[in-house]
């Protein structure tokens, strides 16, 4: 390539970075979900006119900006609560999305290798292709699965596929229609009529569907009536000792108050060990013990347990134990690297932030269900919700399966962000995927309880102290995504896409004998 060439590949390079940031919008406002398709599609049209080299080093930059706007929050947590220094925390921010980039990279790579120019062979390998990258951003590494694109459509018309596929499989389909319509509607030389016709389709396809009842895979067991507290303890006030009997206090009221049937507590709303709640507030465990076992309501919360010799684990503990975990707890299985368990070689990375306890042991990912008044509710910790094959690992065995989900967060750490309003979209599309309603206790917010649907049917405002009472109906069967994914993971999706690419390879090598050999042929006297 010329240096003027490298210099257009590389200029070029900034105005699709601005449209994998745009993109950013539909992950917060989901009435946007167009704006992925939109994007993506101007990409893959650059992409059809490029090099494999310059295919790789635009959908890097499109994946970089794409992954900086969608997390940027992450510097909150390391600069200002962690204590790093702002530039390495920036810095630690873009290292994270380009190295992440790279799984978009090699698939824009070998999408402008393998392409045939037919629409939808093309669209059929870009959106196969699409499907591994993000299979292998959410997998490889424990993985790092936020923002992924299906999470964009928890309101459009793909969000009826959530059941069967799950939020990759409908990631897929918006890569394939993105891809389509950029090789009709915005194909070189196609027909004004053509483009016109092709658009068309596509978005009746996306918006005609969105009027249409999901199917109902699952049926209505009973109504439990709930009460979620969001204690808005601010991330650097949550360790202080000074403040923690006002804390502890208001949260002790707030638990035994409530007239609930379950009464949920957000992550770490108790943020000391049992050992040293017994030192600081001995009084406090026994009566929430006292209070729970009298009026046989169930109560559970989030603290750590542990020691130094058994390690510790980031929990839900029953409040009608007599000791913490006692007979009921939940650890948390998939641990967020660097805040809660250090990658190896990374030592020294962590060691720069101050941030308590920040190497956990995991739980099990099949842990039980706690069974409330012939419900059972299916326990997750934070981020936890982004991994919905983890969570389908519980339906393998229909009669204890859970009948509702609930989540405790502590999203204080990225302070007033959009990363609240994305978690709640996350949870959202949880519930679509295995029909269960979720019910959602954080520190800061989004504190709501989420029907089976993927609607919010109540919610605190975020950054307020309250408890949010409200009503939550379990769900009996399972949907197509909870079987096989319960029982095969993602591997049925990476099989599918692996064949998808395989044929696609096969068809480009058949069109190439079949053209060398019309050419023979031609040339033959």
């Amino acid at each position: 390539m010329t240096a003027p060439g490298l210099r257009r590949t590389a200029a070029l390079g900034l105005p699709i970075a601005a449209l994998g940031a745009l993109q950013t919008i539909s992950f917060v406002n989901t009435a946007a979900w167009a704006l992925p398709i939109v994007t993506l599609a101007l990409l893959v049209w650059r992409l059809n006119r490029a090099t494999p080299r310059q295919a790789a080093w635009w959908t890097w930059c499109y994946g970089t900006a794409w992954l900086c706007a969608g997390v940027w929050w992450l510097f909150v947590s390391m600069h200002r609560y962690g204590g790093l220094p702002a530039w390495l925390a920036a810095l630690a921010v873009l290292a994270l999305a380009a190295a992440l980039s790279l799984y978009l990279a090699l698939a824009g790579w070998c999408y402008a290798r393998w392409r045939r120019g037919q629409a939808l062979h093309d669209a059929a390998l870009f959106a196969a292709l699409w499907l591994l990258a993000e299979l292998a951003r959410g997998l490889i590494f424990t993985g790092f699965p936020w923002v992924a694109s299906g999470y964009s459509q928890v309101d459009s018309a793909l969000a009826l596929l959530a059941p069967w596929v799950g939020v990759y499989g409908m990631g897929a389909v918006l890569a394939f229609v993105a891809a389509g319509l950029a090789n009709t509607a915005l194909a070189p030389g196609a027909a004004r009529r053509r483009r016109v016709v092709s658009l068309l389709a596509v978005l009746a396809a996306l918006v005609l569907p969105m009027w249409a009842t999901p199917h109902a895979f699952t049926q209505a067991s009973s109504v439990l009536s709930v009460s979620l507290l969001q204690n808005n303890v601010a991330q650097e006030e949550k360790f202080a000792v000074d403040l923690l009997p006002g804390a502890l206090a208001w949260a002790a009221q707030a638990l035994t108050s409530s007239q609930a049937d379950l009464v949920l507590g957000p992550e770490t709303v108790i943020p000391l060990l049992p050992s040293q709640l017994s030192e600081l507030a001995p009084e406090l465990w026994p009566q929430l013990h006292k209070h729970f076992v009298l009026t046989r309501q169930a109560g559970l919360v989030g603290m750590p347990l542990g020691d130094t010799e058994r390690g510790y684990t980031n929990s839900v503990v029953s409040l009608g134990d007599a000791a913490p975990g006692l007979s009921y707890r939940y650890s948390k299985h998939h641990l967020v690297p660097f805040g809660e368990v250090i990658p190896l070689g990374f030592r020294w990375f962590t060691e720069m932030m101050d941030i308590p306890l920040g190497d956990f042991e995991r739980g099990s990912v099949n842990a039980p269900s706690f069974p409330v008044r012939g419900e059972r509710v299916a326990l997750n910790i934070c981020y936890e919700d982004l991994f919905g094959e983890e969570l389908a690992v519980r339906f393998a065995d229909a009669s204890t399966a859970p009948t509702m989900l609930a989540n405790i967060s502590n999203i204080g750490w990225f302070g007033n962000t959009i990363a609240i309003k994305q978690h709640l979209n996350i949870s959202r599309l949880r519930t679509l995927e295995l029909q269960r309603p979720m019910l959602r206790a954080t520190n800061t917010g989004a504190t709501a309880i989420i029907d089976h649907q993927g609607r919010v049917t109540a919610q605190l405002p975020a950054f307020t102290r309250g408890a949010l009472q409200g009503q939550v109906q379990g769900r009996r069967g399972n949907t197509v995504y909870a079987d096989w994914a319960s029982r095969w993971g993602l591997w049925p999706l990476v099989g599918l896409a692996c064949l998808v690419v395989l044929l696609a390879l096969g068809l480009r090598v058949a069109a190439k004998a079949a053209a060398e050999e019309a050419a023979e042929e031609k040339d033959a006297p």
